[in-house]
């Protein structure tokens, strides 16, 4: 898989997708593909990040993740993004990173391109499938092709499985090992796929 590149992108107040990215970094690399992990801007402003003791310190302790850039996704052959819900959709962060790709896909560079996608909210029913479904809608207008986990291990009918995208309820105890191991078989299904693409490129109108 060492022709394989992965790019995660993510975006975490309190660090929650930002584990669940590294978790997926771990699986890609296990595999032996290469990869990049990246943060995309924050826009809050620092009054609102400062009144929250827990945003804060994971905005301090993250400070030396490399943000992402449209370079990131040019890049990579596979595309992991993982962001927290907001109302049932992707926190803005995320979106404002995605409203940004327009000189990529007006060039069809993102066409082709193998992603999935994870997320969290604070209680089991907060728009975690919703917000993973919308950030797919961005995806299908770039022209990749989405690599959703489905029901293809067993670990997807257990806590953090769903057929979307792994999905986590956020609490200070911390993330389910059931959900770090869908989180894993999510990242090997992404590599696998994206393997099989790169050792046989689509070709133009096909």
């Amino acid at each position: 898989m060492n022709n394989v590149k992965i790019a995660v992108i993510y975006y975490s107040a309190t660090g929650t997708n930002h584990r669940l990215a590294l978790e997926a970094e771990k699986a890609a690399r296990e595999m032996g593909a290469e990869v990049r992990v990246r943060r995309v801007p924050e826009l809050a402003p620092p009054d609102a990040i400062n009144s929250n003791p827990a945003w804060k310190e994971h905005v301090e302790k993250t400070a030396d993740v490399a943000v992402a850039s449209l370079d990131d996704l040019d890049w990579a052959d596979g595309l992991i993004f993982s962001v927290p819900t907001r109302y049932g959709n992707m926190a803005a962060q995320m979106k404002q990173f995605l409203d940004s790709t327009g000189p990529l896909w007006a060039q069809g560079k993102l066409a082709n391109k193998t992603v999935t996608a994870m997320s969290s909210a604070a209680n089991p029913h907060g728009g975690q499938e919703t917000t993973i479904l919308a950030l797919y809608t961005s995806m299908y207008h770039w022209g990749a092709i989405v690599v959703a986990p489905g029901y293809t291990d067993q670990v997807l009918f257990a806590a953090g499985g769903n057929p979307y995208g792994t999905s986590v309820t956020a609490s200070e105890e911390g993330i389910p090992a059931e959900t770090l191991t869908a989180v894993r078989h999510q990242t090997k299904r992404l590599v696998e796929i994206t393997h099989r693409l790169v050792s046989t490129p689509i070709t133009a109108g096909h």
